[in-house]
């Protein structure tokens, strides 16, 4: 009896430690899971971070500012070297530096540190010879798109504003519209050149055709453009058609940040004023209690 409760404890002792070594080896894949999922949380939240930026110019494609924007957000996607490539909101911080520090204040904007994310694309260049000169210059031929990008936004806000509608008989309009027909038709084209040249010889009469189509549309917009050289000399500037100038329209846009400024001013100073009100006056837990007393009393 006594060898076989022994070996009944021995067995009930193996099987409690195999038991506890699942039970340790299931926290430990619990503590796994969820340091996983914090990790996983933490990256998601960072990607919601960077991805959440929003700034825009509705330029309506007049400006070169999309496609360029388009092409460094493929450079930042393809990016794994880690440095920092110029993105809009770049553009963003440059423009909030100007409005603070005026036009051509390049340097100041530099060596203010709430406006330090202009100077991170350039890291990699500090040790060139012309380093300052290469910022500035580049600072100043970015401003510049920027700003032409902003006036054409309002211009076309002001042109909606007034119901301004342009004739579809127009050759600027004819031109743009067969500009457009000509790229939808070459995009349209571009699988069945692939296929034809796969070695589909059936495809190839169909490639003719298009071709023949494209050629017709060059010539018709060859012979728009010829009519718009001496339509444009006549045509009335754009700004005197919106009733509105030039630096009128610069007028325009620094007033709507000049406003946000001074909204956001004035309420500091309120908050300002009244976290001193509290300080000066502060209600204690005795006089509270007192006037408590006097109440009942």
């Amino acid at each position: 009896l006594k060898i076989d409760e022994s070996g009944a404890g021995g067995v009930c002792d193996s099987m409690d430690v195999d038991e506890k070594s699942k039970v340790e080896a299931m926290e430990v894949d619990t503590i796994n899971e969820s340091t996983v999922k914090s990790e996983t949380d933490v990256e998601s939240r960072r990607h919601h971070r960077r991805s959440s930026f929003m700034f825009n110019i509705a330029d309506g494609g007049f400006t070169e500012l999309h496609t360029i924007w388009l092409n460094e957000q493929r450079a930042l996607e393809e990016n794994t070297e880690g440095y920092e490539i110029w993105h809009r909101k770049h553009d963003y911080w440059l423009l909030a530096g100007v409005v603070q520090h005026g036009y051509g204040r390049w340097q100041d904007i530099h060596n203010d540190p709430r406006f330090a994310l202009v100077n991170e694309p350039f890291r990699g260049d500090q040790t060139k010879p012309n380093y300052l000169e290469m910022k500035n210059r580049f600072l100043a031929r970015r401003f510049k798109l920027l700003e032409q990008a902003l006036i054409i936004e309002e211009q076309l806000r002001r042109a909606a504003h007034q119901n301004i509608v342009c004739d579809p008989k127009d050759t600027v309009q004819s031109l743009n519209r067969r500009f457009n027909e000509l790229e939808c038709l070459a995009v349209a084209q571009q699988q069945v050149y692939a296929e034809a040249l796969a070695g589909n010889k059936s495809l190839v009469q169909l490639i003719h055709r298009a071709l023949t189509m494209m050629e017709d549309y060059l010539a018709e917009m060859k012979q728009d453009v010829s009519r718009l050289l001496t339509l444009v000399p006549r045509m009335p500037p754009v700004s005197d058609r919106l009733n509105l100038s030039h630096t009128g329209l610069l007028t325009k846009l620094t007033q709507h940040l000049t406003a946000a400024k001074q909204a956001k001013l004035a309420l500091l100073q309120q908050q300002q004023q009244q976290q001193q009100q509290t300080i000066s006056n502060p209600a204690t837990p005795v006089d509270s209690a007192a006037s408590g007393v006097e109440e009942k009393t």
